[in-house]
């Protein structure tokens, strides 16, 4: 039986029904193999040379390949239908004739199908091809440029930006956008401006609503009517005036459905609609992909194979009638230079299969389902045909004009399906109907009304608008957007809050770090000349190791040009670059660089692990920081309150926002304080909160056996204590639920600290065994290892133990960021003087025996 590679067990069963029992289908789980996490895997010195790795994983799913082959000497590729599943099959290929298992009689044949369906799966058998060399070389080119940003650059970061953990070809420019679009909120300055409206009524007393267009025979523009003065001017104006209708126009216009979705369309609207990320659209498509509902999720492409179009329209005939039908089918052609592999649109496999008949899917595959269904039907139907109206109302002098607009739609077409979303709401005169109005009709005024509005800054990005601009400046490709979102919060660079992204200070420091010393980098341009460089490669065009070499040429100079920087020097460079966003004028024109607190001490940007922050210069006598957002933005200190004479303020420190009561003294340096708990959100605390945490420890009872039980936070968590009379030492169990320190009875407490007593731990086990064997310290040699420790995974090197930052994974860790941790960590560490040991004073040498004189005869 020919051996079937595809990427997912889900798929491979679903194919397995389709081909039978001739063919045995069989799953690589995604990539088989992949570049070591370490510097060197890309040898710029010899020809840009890849070093690739079976990974853990995945050796077993290839001996399993490679058993199947033993048994029918015949290999089909079948991954999926982009550059990513030819570079899948390529590996698979490579990896097989490694281990000889692929001879020079071995048929390797590749197929693609867009959709898992019977039909595709078994036209696609029969027109088999081989890997396509053009588009594993793109491939080739885009994971070599990766790794070379990523293991050149994030390097620079972890020794220049303390808390900066890593950069990316795509993320960095992703991050910059957000970046920048949060400066032009900070630096937008409102304008105020008003404008007139009317209440009016026909003849008939049909109510209409109309705007003051012109004002003493001037149009009005945004903002001539400046303050309420101007505003209650205007008033007078229309309220003094007869009003009569001076013209009815009437258009006739039509509205065309939008194409049929693509991966970025696709994640727009789901996130507009469902409040969907990037990565939740992506993953519940790959299962309606996987189980045959749909066509191909990853694809820049808009066009739908004829006889999918065919279908549609039969489809949209028998549920809506003919009329809503188009005479000729509609041809979406596509913007984009050049297509994902000119895939087709994500469209229903059955275009007569409504989500409702689909009993099994999940909620949000149901939801998304029918989004795709139904965008796919309307995108194939009739236009909808609308009438536009325009009313002006005038006075017979001429002094004021009012507008009054509105619609009317005469076939719903499309609209009766589907509507496409838009990512920022806002009230459209035009969507209003009107009620029937004749020209020389005089209206009765029922009230004038002034409104007045302020310009607004330009709105945070949501996943849906990053994932628009990121495709208007051609930045990324479908199958990056999701991912590239997800690690920038993942580094904890940008923070999700109600579905619009917010920069944190370490994202913030990052992007100005880079725009500073890496502008080129992150430049929208360059890296969107650089992905039509890869679609080049991916046509045939162009040669990959010639778009590698002229990157690196340029790019390791400029890694070079940073190497003898201090952070000192960086920060004052980033300091000066970012004085007017750091240290604004001050309302009473005093020096905005001296610090409020103690009105000595000059401010400067500093960096920590958390990221970049505005601190005195007089630490640590001084402790005033804020945030480079600055005065009064998130995270900065403010009182809560007041509590016997004591202020109660909130702060931010080195490990996070805490509260505290009063301020160190003399008397007493360090007043009491409290962390926020985890998911306690700093912008809600209050005086009541603070209290509450500032009285902890929290006293339950008297223990059945003696002794106060009480609930506190720890260095590592909640947790509940108790110490009997006998005992030497208390007991400490942890609690799982933040809440429970002030919400856990007696009960629950006696019970998980005799839990605890009855399994106390297993004391001193033996040596744990590496997670990942790194290899001999580069410089001063011994094994560097991963390890898993109580608290997390950690870096061991000889007495050096540096743990390892939340946002990277221990199987990513390689040998140059375990040495960079290694060295910050053994540099935090005071040198113990021990006395040299006393030298042993060497033992007194006897003298000689004195031989006997001899005696004289």
């Amino acid at each position: 039986m020919p051996v079937v590679v595809v990427e997912s067990p889900a798929k491979a069963k679903t194919i397995n029904k389709y081909l039978g029992s001739d063919y045995t289908v069989l799953a690589s789980y995604g990539h088989v193999r992949d570049l070591p996490p370490k510097d060197g895997s890309v040898d710029t010195d010899n020809d840009f040379e890849m070093l690739w790795e079976v990974g853990y994983d995945s050796r077993k799913h290839v001996k399993a390949i490679a058993d199947a082959l033993k048994d029918d000497n015949n290999l089909i590729l079948a991954t999926d239908p982009d550059r990513e599943g030819e570079a899948i099959s390529w590996h698979l290929e490579e990896a097989l004739r490694k281990r000889r298992v692929i001879k020079k009689d071995t048929p390797v044949s590749r197929v693609v199908f867009n959709a898992i369906t019977k039909s595709a799966v078994t036209e696609a058998m029969k027109n088999p091809r081989e890997v396509d060399a053009p588009l594993v070389e793109a491939y080739l080119a885009r994971r070599a440029l990766d790794y070379l940003v990523g293991f050149k650059l994030s390097p620079v970061l972890w020794r220049k930006l303390p808390g900066a953990r890593s950069a990316g070809r795509v993320q960095s420019v992703c991050l910059r956008l957000i970046v920048e679009r949060e400066q032009e909120i900070e630096a937008f300055n409102a304008r105020e401006y008003w404008s007139v409206k009317a209440a009016l009524k026909t003849p008939r007393g049909q109510a209409f609503e109309a705007r003051l267009t012109h004002l003493s025979g001037k149009k009005l523009d945004r903002y001539d009517l400046e303050n309420a003065t101007a505003a209650e001017l205007a008033v007078q104006a229309v309220s003094s005036r007869d009003l009569v209708v001076q013209s009815v126009e009437a258009k006739p216009a039509n509205r065309n459905p939008s194409p049929p979705f693509m991966t970025s369309t696709l994640q727009q609207e789901a996130s507009r609609k469902f409040g969907f990320g990037a990565r939740q659209t992506m993953s519940t498509a790959q299962r309606l992909y996987e189980a045959g509902y749909i066509t191909y999720m990853r694809t820049d492409g808009i066009d739908m194979a004829p006889e999918a179009v065919t279908a549609a329209r039969d489809a949209i005939k028998d549920r809506y009638g003919a009329d809503f039908v188009p005479k000729s089918p509609r041809i979406y052609k596509n913007k984009a230079k050049n297509a994902q592999e000119a895939h087709e649109c994500i469209r229903p496999t059955d275009m007569t299969v409504d989500a409702s008949a689909l009993a099994r899917l999940e909620p949000d595959q149901r939801k998304l389902y029918d989004l795709i269904w139904k965008r796919t039907l309307a995108s194939q139907m009739e236009s909808a045909r609308l009438e536009r109206t325009s009313v002006d109302v005038g006075s017979a002098d001429g002094e004021v004009v009012l507008r009054a607009t509105g619609q009317v739609v005469l076939f719903e077409g499309f609209l009766k399906v589907y509507e496409e979303g838009r990512d920022d709401q806002v009230v459209d005169d035009d969507d209003k109907r009107l009620p029937k109005i004749e020209q020389g009709e005089v209206t009765d005024k029922t009230g004038v009304t002034p409104e007045q509005h302020h310009t607004q800054p330009p709105p945070r990005y949501t996943e849906a608008t990053l994932v628009k601009r990121m495709e208007e400046l051609g930045i990324g490709r479908p199958s990056t957007y999701a991912s590239v979102i997800t690690t920038i919060q993942d580094r904890e660079y940008v923070r999700k809050d109600k579905n619009r992204l917010f920069p944190e200070d370490k994202g913030r420091i990052v992007t100005i770090f880079l725009m500073n010393f890496f502008r080129k980098y992150v430049g929208y341009e360059f890296t969107a000349n650089l992905e039509d460089e890869l679609d080049t490669v991916s046509a045939g065009d162009m040669d990959y190791k010639e778009v590698l070499n002229r990157f690196w040429r340029d790019f390791s100079a400029a890694i070079a040009e940073t190497s003898d920087l201090r952070i000192s020097e960086v920060l004052d460079k980033l300091d000066a670059a970012l004085a007017p966003q750091l240290y604004p004028p001050r309302e009473d024109g005093s020096d905005p660089r001296i610090c409020p607190k103690c009105g000595t001490g000059q401010l400067h940007l500093k960096t920590s692990r958390t990221g970049g922050f505005v601190g005195c210069g007089n630490y640590p006598e001084c402790t005033y920081t804020r945030p480079i957002a600055g005065e009064g933005a998130d995270g900065d200190e403010r009182v809560l309150g007041e509590d016997n004479g004591d202020e109660i303020s909130l702060k931010s420190g080195r490990f996070g926002p805490y509260v505290q009561r009063g301020e160190p003294t003399p008397e007493n340096k360090k007043p009491p304080r409290a962390s926020l708990p985890k998911g306690w959100d700093k912008d809600d605390m209050d005086l009541e909160k603070a209290l509450t945490l500032l009285s902890l420890p929290r006293q339950i009872g008297e223990h059945p056996d003696g002794g106060m039980i009480a609930t506190n936070f720890g260095r590592f968590g909640p947790y509940v204590m108790h110490q009997l009379p006998d005992d030497a030492k208390p007991t400490y169990a942890n609690l799982k639920d933040p809440n429970d320190v002030f919400e856990l009875g007696m009960n629950r407490a006696v019970e998980l600290l005799a839990e605890k007593r009855a399994n106390p731990g297993r004391g001193r086990s033996a040596a744990a065994k590496p997670l990942h064997e790194l290899g001999e310290h580069p410089d001063d040699g011994g094994p560097v290892n991963v390890m898993e420790g109580r608290y997390g995974p950690y870096v061991k090197w000889e007495k050096v133990n540096a743990t390892i930052p939340k946002d990277v994974k221990p199987e990513d860790v390689t040998m140059e960021m375990a040495v960079g941790w290694i060295a910050e960590k053994a540099a935090k560490k005071k040198p113990t003087r021990r006395k040299a040991p006393a030298k042993k004073k060497p033992a007194a040498k006897k003298a000689p025996a004195k031989k006997p004189a001899a005696k004289k005869d």
